[in-house]
């Protein structure tokens, strides 16, 4: 399916199934927050879903916003098949391209984020504007979080500064490899942005840890 054109003055029909969403993703995400803040974690998954109706997702492609961290952080694959059977297989199709753990314990940080960029690169035009979407609204706030406390913010992350740094510069440059769209372009100006700020450009993957350290 294409996307809707971003000029086209008809809107995507929304409905209750999006409603449905968003109170499915509010019970199941309830008592998150942002990394080590008060932000409810909920904010994200609205501001995604935001993203994406912008660059002209439908119905299907903001649900899957708004639920694009449920299988993860809250269920596995469990939760991936209850997401298919209340909200279709378009829905899950696109959350589990969005998913890069399906249980716990999750692999080793680095491996786990190696194996989504590969997953990445194969994935549909949807998939990658929902996933694109995701990344922006991080980055812009990690951006955000370091021209206010500097430094300190690295803590927060688990792979600290060098790693954050290089997995949204990979991811960046693949989803402008291939369906390139507004999403991916602003993407790619605000990993700069960071990258200008912290003085870093990352373009090699991280060492593995060594023993007695974690990625995690």
């Amino acid at each position: 399916m294409k996307l809707r054109r971003e000029n086209s003055l008809k809107p995507p029909a929304l409905g209750v199934r999006l409603q449905r969403a968003f109170q499915y993703a509010a019970a199941k995400h309830d008592g998150q927050t942002r990394k080590q803040s008060a932000v409810p974690y909920l904010s994200h998954l609205m501001a995604v879903a935001s993203l994406v109706l912008e660059a002209g997702g439908d119905e299907d492609m903001a649900i899957a916003a708004l639920l694009h961290d449920v299988v993860e952080d809250c269920g596995g694959m469990p939760r991936l098949r209850e997401i298919r059977k209340k909200f279709g297989p378009r829905v899950a199709r696109i959350v589990e391209g969005c998913t890069d753990s399906f249980g716990e314990p999750k692999p080793e940080w680095i491996e786990r984020k190696k194996d989504y960029l590969r997953e990445v690169k194969h994935a549909d035009r949807e998939t990658r504007l929902v996933s694109a979407s995701d990344k922006l609204h991080n980055v812009r706030t990690i951006l955000a979080d370091y021209r206010q406390h500097g430094e300190a913010i690295w803590t927060r992350f688990n792979g600290k500064k060098e790693g954050t740094l290089w997995y949204y510069r990979a991811l960046s440059d693949e989803y402008e490899r291939r369906h390139r769209n507004r999403i991916t372009h602003e993407l790619a100006i605000v990993v700069e942005e960071l990258e200008r700020a912290t003085g870093v450009r990352s373009d090699c993957a991280p060492k593995k840890r060594r023993a007695g350290t974690s990625w995690r």
